[in-house]
């Protein structure tokens, strides 16, 4: 299973969108401060994810998403309506 997930920091509610085969492991990189694009956010929580059957679609998903279009908005309404 492939994972596409949507983090918000709890200390700035700045959004990370990622990918991982093991979306548990990544969300405890990312709050372990692992990773330099969400070490100053910390902590980190997760808000919604996605699950794929093949890491091709995941892939697709995920930069569809980082692309900040009609598909983020959207999504960013559902999963966070106060900050949309």
């Amino acid at each position: 299973m492939y994972y596409v997930y949507v983090l918000r920091s709890v200390v700035d509610s700045r959004y990370y969108i990622g990918f991982s085969a093991d979306l548990r492991k990544r969300v405890a990189n990312h709050n372990a401060g692992l990773n330099q694009a969400t070490k100053a956010g910390l902590p980190w929580e997760l808000l919604y994810y996605e699950a794929f059957q093949n890491e091709l679609a995941a892939r697709r998903r995920e930069q569809k998403l980082k692309q900040f279009g009609k598909r983020w908005a959207e999504l960013k309404k559902r999963i966070d309506p106060n900050n949309a």
